[in-house]
Formats: C-alpha cells, sequence, structure tokens
C-alpha cells in the first residue's frame, strides 16, 4: 500500500487502437510529469483529460491522452493516472518499463481492486462481483455481477445483519438492565417470530444461490442413453451444428463430447456421452464409466429414448440411474413408428425428433423450468454467486436452525445470543466486515493484471 502501482489494464496486448496503463498510489501524479510533456497537467484539476507525449530524455515513444484523477473521488481513493497510448506491444511495453524505472511498482494481479476495498471505497462482495462482470459470458451473469458492484446484494445481507443486531440488542438490555421495564421483555413466545422472518430470508437467499451458481457458470447438461437412440444427433440439434459424429453403429460416441449455447442469458453446456450398456471392449467400457461420471457432476441430465424400439432391461437400469437426480426423459424418432412404451415416471417427457426438430426448443425449454430459472428478466438477480458466499450464508442458516431449536427446547434466551452473534458474524464475513489476510490475498489473486 506505501508503493505506486502500475500496469497494462487493457486484455489482449497486441495490435489495437489504444491501450491503457494505470496508475495508482501517492506518487502517480508525479511520476508521469516527467515523463509527460503537458506541463499544465501536474496542477490540472480533478478528473480531466490531458494531451500530449511521452518522453524517455530525448526520445519520443508516443502520442498520448492522459486522465488525471485525485484522491479521494477515484477508484482506490488514491490518486490515479491512465495513460491511453497507441496500440501495440512495442510503445505499450516501452511506456510501462519506463514507469517502473522512474519508481513505480509492477502491480500484482486485482491489486487495484484490492486497494479499493482496503481504503473501504467497496466491500468484498461488491470487489468479487467486479471480477465477476469482467468475466461475465452472459446478460444475465453481467445483470448479477452488476447487482452485486453496485450494493443491491449487499443491501440484502446488511438488512439481515441489522434485524440480528436488533434482536441481539433487546437481549443484552434485557441482561445487564433488567430493572428498565420500558423495553421489550424479550421471551419464548415474542422471539418465535423474528427467528422465523430470519430464517425464511436466510433460507431465500441460500437456496437462490443455487440460480447465482447457474448464471454464473452456466448448467452442465449430460446426456445419456443406451447406444443408438440419437443422444449425438440430439447434440447436434442443441447446438445447432455437427459437433458430434452420427452413424448408424452402436457404440459410435466412445468419449465425452461438448459443446455450449446460450438460451435466453443462460450458458448450457452439453456433454454428450458413451452409450451406457454392458461391454466387453476395453475402450467402450471406459467411455461408459465416464458416462456414469457425467450423470453424478451434471446440474441436469437428458435421458434419450428411442421411440421406435420397445422399452428395454437396459432401459429401466437407465431410469434407476438418474431416479434421485434432476433430469429429464427426452423420446427421440417419434418420426418413425412408436413402439416404445415407458413405465410411470416422476420425470418430465419430451417427444421429439432430432431429424424433423420437433421437441427441441420445448427441451431447452423444460431445462430452465426445471432449475426454476425460467423469466429470469422478470426477476431482480441480487444473488451470491460464489462457493465462499454460500459457505457463509449457510453457516449463518446453521447458527439460526441451532437458535430456533434451543428456543423450542426453552433454552434461556441469554444463551440464544451465543449463535445469533455466530450467524451475525457469518454474514459480516461475506461482505468483508471482518477478513482473514490470506483470504483476501487469495480473492484477489484471481483478478486479471490491471484491474
Amino acid at each position: 500500500m506505501n508503493h505506486t502501482i502500475a500496469a497494462i489494464s487493457t486484455n489482449n496486448l497486441g495490435i489495437g487502437a489504444i491501450n491503457i496503463i494505470r496508475l495508482s498510489g501517492d506518487e502517480a501524479i508525479s511520476i508521469v510529469s516527467e515523463i509527460f510533456t503537458n506541463k499544465k497537467f501536474k496542477n490540472a484539476d480533478t478528473h480531466t483529460i490531458h494531451y500530449g507525449y511521452i518522453k524517455d530524455k530525448n526520445k519520443v515513444l508516443d502520442e498520448v491522452l492522459v486522465t488525471l484523477m485525485r484522491a479521494p473521488r477515484t477508484y482506490t481513493k488514491e490518486d490515479i493516472v491512465e495513460i491511453n497510448c497507441h496500440g501495440g506491444y512495442a510503445s505499450t511495453n516501452a511506456i510501462l518499463e519506463l514507469l517502473l524505472k522512474k519508481g513505480a511498482v509492477l502491480a500484482e494481479p486485482g491489486e487495484f481492486t484490492k486497494r479499493a476495498f482496503l481504503n473501504g471505497r467497496i466491500n468484498l462482495l461488491e470487489a468479487e462481483s467486479i471480477e465477476d462482470l469482467i468475466e461475465a459470458k452472459s446478460t444475465s451473469a453481467s445483470t448479477m455481477a452488476l447487482n452485486g458492484v453496485r450494493g443491491k446484494t449487499t443491501k440484502l445481507i446488511q438488512d439481515l445483519r441489522e434485524d440480528m443486531v436488533r434482536l441481539l440488542s433487546n437481549i443484552e438490555v434485557n441482561i445487564d438492565y433488567p430493572e428498565y421495564l420500558d423495553e421489550l421483555q424479550i421471551t419464548k413466545e415474542n422471539i418465535t417470530p423474528v427467528l422465523s422472518s430470519i430464517k425464511k430470508k436466510l433460507t431465500k437467499i441460500v437456496e437462490e444461490a443455487e440460480n447465482g451458481k447457474y448464471i454464473k457458470n452456466g448448467i452442465q447438461i449430460a446426456i445419456i442413453g443406451r447406444p443408438n437412440v440419437g443422444k449425438s444427433s440430439l447434440l447436434n440439434a442443441l447446438l445447432e451444428e455437427e459437433k458430434a459424429i452420427v452413424t448408424d453403429i452402436s457404440g459410435t460416441t466412445r468419449d465425452i463430447v461438448e459443446g455450449s449455447i446460450f438460451y435466453k442469458g443462460i450458458e448450457y453446456h452439453f456433454i454428450d456421452t458413451a452409450g451406457i450398456r454392458e461391454t466387453e471392449d476395453i475402450v467402450e467400457k471406459i467411455g461408459v464409466e465416464k458416462s456414469k461420471e457425467m450423470i453424478e457432476k451434471a446440474d441436469i441430465t437428458i435421458l434419450v429414448f428411442n421411440a421406435s424400439e420397445e422399452f428395454t432391461k437396459s432401459d429401466k437400469e437407465l431410469l434407476t440411474l438418474i431416479q434421485n437426480k434432476k433430469a429429464l426423459i427426452f423420446v427421440n424418432k417419434t418420426d418413425l413408428e412408436i413402439k416404445l412404451s415407458t413405465p410411470d415416471m416422476d420425470k418430465t417427457i419430451i417427444l421429439g425428433s432430432t431429424l424433423t426438430g420437433k421437441g427441441i426448443e420445448e427441451l431447452k425449454e423444460e431445462i430452465l423450468k426445471s432449475l426454476a430459472l425460467n423469466d429470469l428478466s422478470t426477476k431482480n438477480l441480487t444473488y451470491l454467486s460464489n462457493a465462499r458466499q454460500v459457505s457463509l450464508a449457510k453457516s449463518a442458516l446453521d447458527s439460526i436452525d441451532k437458535v430456533i431449536q434451543a428456543n423450542q427446547e426453552n433454552i434461556p434466551v441469554d444463551m440464544l445470543a451465543i449463535d445469533i452473534k455466530s450467524a451475525w458474524e457469518a454474514l459480516g464475513n461475506i461482505i468483508g466486515e471482518s477478513y482473514d489476510d490470506e483470504l483476501v490475498d487469495n480473492i484477489f489473486a484471481r483478478f486479471c493484471l490491471g484491474k
């Protein structure tokens, strides 16, 4: 924090219109003033742009525009200077090297955002949302990340913590100042609805965090079935390209074939697997084992049946594999004579044909419905979005469950304060009210250089 840091902030350094080199720190303005030909720059007003040349002694390195932003109204709450130079390796690297020679230190990945957090401009949840915004692949992921950056997700956490603080305050007053009869007397009866309200809000946050994971990372969808039922054809139809090899020979697909599309703001990542059957072929057997592994790893599974064949023992075994999983049934080849008669099952069935395209759009829509992701445009998308945040929210929920259980068992009210405070602290860790230095270092190390 004592050094002035510098880094190239534009991605894919190479031939392009412009590159941006960013500096932050107490010496950012004076360092740039030494190499910038515009002498008015050093004493200029904040948030202004200046034209001139960057020179190394008498050698002109580039024609530039330099943006000046004075603390504290900056991204890091420190003085920031951004040099907009022409795109290209040579001039950009030459300017960066000159800045380092003049006393700047090369920034670590995420160090600009880390300083914004440590200087109190943003909290930890907002910092992680900035990373999510940079990496967002879809409009939904971008919207969710932007809600985090703007503090909407933080407000959910802060409102819950305020509910807990009010409850803790009343408990503490009752313990320390029992003579204050005008204060609310905390009893089993009047604490129960407060705890129920807190649990309801926390449960909603935890459950909707699953949506956040899908929006941020996409949905992993395994396509399984017996050999030659049309799994590879289904993959190609979903992707609208010839991704997988399709033949009439059983067992053509022996390894994982993958492909992705975006559907209504969500990334669908399809995994076409080898046909599952008993086989003595060593290579095919490995593929079958991989297929079974994908059922466990996938967020949702599509089990494909062949409508032109009768229901078999192998089909029944496949139904057993997905019995307790999120799964859909796609009955393919309905354009042929239908011989399939499936038993009653609790899974959604889509009738279709990869040859005619029937059922493909319906299948895409059912994936969203199965994961409660339909009508995202009507939702505010203020979700927790990573494992750290969700783990802490679940920890808070566990603590509240303990409080509710203890309250039902008539444990003294003052003893309940311990677990309420644990829940309050867990939520505080989400937004960085308290933190471990190593945790912070690990979080910001995932950021791109220059951010």
